[in-house]
């Protein structure tokens, strides 16, 4: 039997996949289609993701093949967003073709030892107290893959949720707009960017070769489905600007509505949902692809240690964490489509939101949230330091190498996707409290920076599970039992309370 079937190769799957491989665990992917799409559908990934990605070493070799945009996307408002100055290792946006994001995490994955299957397509499941039983079919017929758990990354329409029955309430959409990749008969008859005309706007993004122009669709036939043709593009584009503007070659066409729903359930019995096929939203901000990546990175170590016998809360808290997440993700969309399409009666609140995005503080703190830089979930213990909950900064350490001190960073410590636990104290006094937990990394180390630490306690996905301040010449012997009282819950609650 496998341990973890994966529906899906987009992004969200392939590095769920790379994330479960780290860990040990049998992991198979099927995905309907034969091939990669030949069209693009986004070409951003934002602070929040290069972070994330950084922690498996993934973000470098992405950030040298891309270009980078010092601030992040937002709608409705005429104030940029800047990044410089955000809590993030990585201050910009990344302007890279999602096809690529893909193919460098397949061949990752590939690497790793997965098992992927294209033209494999998921038919039906059914699922007891101990598995998954999953029927696919393939071009020579059906057959029958039985996992421990089944992960739905099949995107909006979901079938894994669909024949889960996992409920998928929210908002129908009420806007629609038109998508063309076309060649322009004359590539001066628009400029780049948005562009108004009379009829409405179209906005114009240079390609390779070609443009990406997106304008209302004004009347969208009944059947939502119906396909793009290029003379509908053509006449939508030509009805907005006024004029002529001779498009040709279309590469692909399609249209895109501003509904936000999110599943019920991400986690239900031994099925599980992530990226689009737990929640989808306005395109706004060109979230999508960033968040289904942070979904992967939080649902793939807690998966895994289920699997080997971790506690039976720990995948709850998935669906928990980012199930909040993923309706703040559809709460900020839709108030950038409500910003865009503001009119006179919202115009108040467009003012309002410009002065305060105008004010550095202001500006940082939108910057952070529509990226889900501000990212925190609950921990335990509680506390109030800024980074418990977060993801930690990645912090420089300088580790005793014996005849030298090693430099050293978090992301780096943290490739492997495993728990660690940093003893900064220079006396050993932290790391013997993880004695008798399995899994976790114990480093000793200083940290120049930030000589206030004590210790660190960092998930597999760089969050911060506990961490003591103070000063080093503070530890006194009440301070050290209590440090190791919080350090031991944290480790209960995470690992369980038997030790192994």
């Amino acid at each position: 039997m496998n341990e973890v079937l994966i529906v899906g190769a987009g992004p969200a799957g392939l590095l769920l996949a790379a994330e479960l491989r780290l860990a040990g665990i049998g992991t198979t992917v099927i995905e309907r289609d034969r091939e990669r799409p030949g069209f693009c559908r986004g070409f951003n990934l934002n602070a929040r993701a290069l972070d994330l990605l950084a922690r498996r070493g993934l973000a470098d070799r992405l950030i040298g093949e891309g270009w980078k945009v010092p601030h992040a996307a937002f709608s409705g408002l005429p104030v940029t967003l800047s990044l410089p100055g955000t809590h993030t290792d990585h201050p910009y946006s990344l302007g890279i073709p999602q096809t690529r994001v893909e193919e460098i995490l397949e061949e990752h994955v590939l690497g790793l030892g997965a098992d992927l299957r294209r033209g494999h397509e998921l038919r039906d499941l059914e699922q007891d107290g101990e598995s998954v039983v999953a029927t696919v079919a393939t071009g020579s017929g059906l057959y029958r893959i039985e996992a421990a758990y089944l992960v739905g990354c099949d995107g909006g329409r979901s079938t894994v949720r669909k024949l889960a029955g996992i409920d998928f309430p929210g908002t129908p959409a009420t806007r629609f707009s038109l998508l063309g990749d076309v060649e322009l008969a004359d590539p001066a008859s628009v400029p780049f960017g948005p562009v108004t005309g009379p009829g409405g706007a179209v906005f114009v993004i240079p390609r390779p070769g070609y443009v990406r122009m997106i304008t209302a669709d004004q009347a969208p036939p009944p059947d939502k489905d119906d396909p793009v043709t290029l003379d509908m593009f053509q006449a939508a584009v030509d009805a907005a600007l006024g004029r002529h503007v001779e498009l040709r070659a279309a590469r692909w066409l399609t249209r895109f509505g501003d509904a936000a729903r999110q599943a019920s359930d991400y986690v239900r019995g031994r099925i599980v949902l992530a990226g689009d096929a737990a929640h989808i939203h306005p395109p706004a901000g060109a979230i999508g692809v960033n968040v289904a990546l942070d979904d992967a990175f939080n649902l793939g170590w807690k998966l895994a240690a289920t699997l080997r016998g971790g506690p039976a809360h720990l995948l709850g808290t998935y669906h928990t964490e980012r199930h909040t997440a993923g309706a703040h993700v559809l709460a900020n969309t839709q108030a950038q489509v409500l910003l865009a399409n503001a009119g006179d009666r919202l115009g108040p609140l467009v003012d309002l939101l410009t002065r305060v995005a105008g004010h550095p503080a202001g500006n940082r703190a939108l910057a952070e949230t529509v990226t889900g830089l501000d990212t925190r979930y609950a921990m335990r213990p509680e506390s109030g330091h800024p980074w418990l909950g977060r993801l930690a900064p990645n912090l420089t350490l300088t580790s005793d190498g014996g005849a030298t001190n090693l430099a050293i960073d978090l992301a780096t410590l943290l490739s492997a996707g495993r728990w660690l636990l940093l003893d900064l104290t220079g006396s050993n006094a932290i790391g013997p409290s993880a004695t008798g937990w399995t899994g976790i990394d114990v480093v000793h180390a200083t940290c120049p920076g930030h000589p206030d630490l004590h210790g660190i306690l960092l998930r597999p996905d760089g969050h911060t599970a506990w961490l003591s301040t103070g000063g080093h010449e503070s530890l006194h012997g009440s301070l050290r039992e209590s440090l190791h009282e919080g350090l031991h819950e944290a480790l209960e609650h995470w690992f369980g309370v038997t030790r192994a």
